[in-house]
């Protein structure tokens, strides 16, 4: 699929180009999230007009596909296809209501990747919604969906992570896989992975956490993984889930976010609504998410 103008392929598949890269967003469903935001309920009520009365709103689950030069890129290839066993433990354990779409799978098809062909996955963060699609369920068994894809992760969400020990985690299961097939690169810091594609060092989701930047032809495009998950944060910098190290969260948006309201650059969210494109706007402490 070359660059032309920005178009809607279908309901779940968006293209735009980004100087001489196609970029490709998937969705892959949405889920319902109740996020415990540290603000009094007025607050929230506010930041989130959309929540239901449990406070919960509905997140975007969106994946990249990033096509420049000789580079066919997956970014954060989500949950596994739709009525897998993936997805019934994932809603069980997690206690989420989820809505898909027809899946990775199904747009690699319809876009014409094919699987084999792509040469680079990155993991933002190791949460099940970011990396169970490096696998592939076939007949009930597990396999290695880009099985000549180099695969990039953060290195301090590897090591020493405990999931990595157990047999049966999803992590060890999937990730795990990958890695003992020999395609897991371990990123300790700003990396570049292909001509005009680096990864940036971004924690406080989690240690290692990631965005990915796109440079061409004097053009930039972020890929924020899960710097944010509902644009609420964006205004409100010191907001976030109880699992993430708040702290550090904000001094990196605080770093991120000024770059990019300065520069313009566009950006693709995890969890905003499909297809996710924005910008930040802003100075200072008075950043905003505005889709693009």
């Amino acid at each position: 699929m070359s660059p032309t103008d920005r178009t809607e392929n279908s309901s779940y598949i968006a293209t735009r180009p980004i100087g001489d890269a196609t970029i490709i967003v998937v969705s892959d469903g949405e889920l319902l999230w109740a996020p415990q935001f540290p603000a009094p309920e007025a607050m929230l009520r506010q930041a989130m007009p959309e929540a239901d009365a449990s406070n919960r709103v509905w997140l975007g689950l969106n994946v990249v596909l990033i096509g420049l030069g000789d580079a066919r890129i997956v970014i954060d290839p989500a949950l596994d296809d739709p009525g897998t066993t993936f997805e019934c433990h994932f809603i069980g354990t997690s206690s989420m209501e989820i809505r898909r779409s027809p899946g990775l799978g199904a747009a690699l098809e319809e876009i014409g990747w094919v699987p084999t062909e792509v040469t680079h996955v990155v993991i933002t963060h190791p949460h099940g919604d970011h990396y169970a699609g490096v696998m592939v369920e076939r007949d009930g068994e597990l396999a290695i969906r880009f099985p000549n894809a180099r695969h990039f992760l953060g290195r301090a969400d590897w090591e020493g992570n405990l999931q990595r020990q157990a047999r049966n985690t999803e992590l060890n299961r999937r990730l795990g896989a990958v890695d003992r097939g020999g395609l897991l690169e371990l990123v300790g810091g700003e990396r570049e992975i292909s001509p005009g594609v680096h990864l940036v060092p971004a924690p406080g989701e989690t240690p290692g956490h990631m965005v990915v930047r796109i440079q061409s032809a004097g053009e930039e495009l972020y890929v924020f993984g899960d710097l944010f998950h509902h644009r609420c944060e964006v205004e409100h910098l010191h907001w976030a889930p109880a699992h993430a190290n708040a702290s550090q969260l904000e001094i990196t948006r605080r770093k991120l976010f000024g770059r990019l309201a300065q520069s313009g650059a566009v950006a693709v969210a995890a969890h905003e609504p499909f297809p996710g494109w924005g910008r930040i706007t802003g100075t200072g402490d008075r950043f905003h998410w505005e889709p693009a």
